[in-house]
């Protein structure tokens, strides 16, 4: 039994003897406490039952196939791995996907220490040189293979920052130098040579930022499900996220009687999407068993430490009941295509419509959803039910044992969607590691460069560090 699993269970029992009654409720979305009785909280997001135990033979298989991706697209020059099956653009994203990908081989043994060092060292010393977005942060995109500043075309330019992408790099970086002492140092110098002024306000709210025609413009990044998972990485370096990890502001949407939670900016206004989207919930389920770094609010400003769970459960039942209801497999998420327009958000629920599929633009593709294969693995890791196991046998096979796992599998035709991106290999690896050790980021308290540098005030660096910052009113 994990750790976060026996505390559960032992808070169970004490509220339970106790007498408490915990009942949150926001706009009908109730997360249910110990006072409904066994069967309630059995069967809910804080007590579901996952996979646990040591890989198969046909699981290491699953893993080898995946690590295949990580041998063909490594850059050893640089330490960098393609986003995409042979095409030589990264961002800081496909950065933590590639660290993800190599402490699950290093983990699951299919990689020895001696090339886990050679790959770790190679990318912490890029992260400690490569050149940065106006001097202050990692630019949105890097030729993999040269290490320079490009954009989406991979032509000479500096674009931009993603403060969601340097949120997932923060949780690795922060994992690795937990996990492992002997490169928490030059973590620590790289994430040092960051300005975290303009990516973060005093009260935790993420600002992406995107040079048009010479100009910087910066915009409020993320919404529902990965603004707050981002924000755990920003959590992990003592950063206030309030705003962030904050689940409003929301609105709620019935589809077959399961009451979900969407983004409530209104992307006409905003310019930004605000699909629901499972990768979120399942990254933040497999990392973090769904529990807060630090003290969060949640709906109506109420801790959110069992939120997301609840949160999370209700994404995987309403594409089950969908299977139910009209015998369409369902396994959505955010994925790359093979053709035009190249990228789609296959929702849940977006614009206004359930399980809309559409691109950057809203333009409408439902030729594009998929049975999509990385949903489709962290779904079956975190949820040990029938439809999981039906799900996987969907897309079981939809690898090429030399390049590593496609796509998914169309909805509508049956066929492959044959892309094979490192996101996807990546947390095929994620939920292995998860089933053979549970929850992935288990944080030690520890004393490192990264804190003996802040306790000298009269030398800081001045990069808006977390005791640098104002407290937010």
């Amino acid at each position: 039994m994990s750790r976060s699993l026996t505390k559960r269970v032992l808070l169970y029992w004490v509220s339970t003897l106790l007498g408490l009654t915990v009942t949150l409720t926001a706009c009908g979305v109730v997360v249910r406490g110990v006072s409904e009785g066994i069967t309630a909280v059995g069967n809910s997001a804080l007590f579901h039952r996952g996979r646990h135990g040591q890989l198969t033979a046909q699981e290491h298989t699953w893993a080898k196939v995946a690590w295949q991706y990580f041998t063909n697209n490594y850059n050893p020059q640089t330490g960098l791995t393609n986003s995409v099956d042979r095409y030589a653009t990264t961002t800081m994203w496909h950065v933590a996907d590639a660290l993800a990908a190599l402490v699950a081989a290093h983990e699951l043994q299919l990689v020895d220490r001696h090339e886990f060092d050679t790959r770790v060292s190679k990318l912490l010393h890029f992260l400690n040189t490569m050149p940065l977005f106006g001097g202050r942060l990692p630019n949105t995109v890097y030729n993999a293979s040269t290490g320079a500043m490009v954009n989406y075309g991979n032509q000479p330019e500096e674009v931009g920052w993603s403060a969601i992408d340097l949120g997932r790099l923060l949780i690795w970086l922060r994992l690795i130098a937990e996990q492992y002492p002997e490169f928490s140092e030059y973590i620590d110098k790289a994430v040092l040579r960051w300005n975290f002024c303009e990516v973060l306000d005093r009260c935790g709210t993420l600002y992406g930022g995107v040079k048009i025609r010479d100009n910087l413009q910066i915009y409020q990044e993320g919404r529902l499900g990965y603004e707050e998972y981002a924000a755990m990485g920003y959590q992990s370096w003592g950063f206030n996220t309030a705003r962030a990890s904050s689940l409003a502001p929301y609105e709620v949407v019935n589809i077959y009687g399961i009451e979900i939670l969407h983004d409530g900016r209104d992307p006409r206004q905003t310019g930004t999407p605000a699909p629901i989207l499972s990768l979120p919930y399942i990254l933040h389920g497999l990392e973090f068993d769904w529990e807060p770094v630090a003290a969060t609010p949640g709906l109506d400003g109420r801790p959110a430490r069992w939120q997301m769970a609840d949160l999370a459960e209700r994404i995987y039942k309403v594409q089950e009941a969908r299977y139910n209801r009209e015998k369409i497999f369902t396994a959505r998420t955010d994925h790359q295509l093979s053709r035009p327009p190249f990228f789609v958000y296959d929702s849940i629920f977006a614009a206004g419509y359930a399980w809309n599929t559409i691109a950057d633009n809203g333009n409408f593709h439902p030729e594009a959803a998929l049975v999509a294969t990385r949903a489709v693995f962290g779904l079956w890791v975190l949820w040990r039910t029938a439809y999981t196991d039906a799900l996987l046998t969907v897309v079981n096979t939809l690898y090429d044992p030399e390049r590593g796992w496609y796509e998914g599998r169309y909805e509508q035709t049956g066929g492959y969607d044959e892309t094979i991106t490192c996101t996807t290999n990546a947390l095929i690896l994620e939920t292995l590691l998860y089933k053979v050790r549970g929850t992935i980021f288990r944080p030690t308290p520890q004393e490192h460069y990264f804190q003996r540098r802040l306790e000298d005030v009269f030398h800081w660096p001045g990069r808006c560090l977390p005791p640098e910052r104002e407290q937010c009113e």
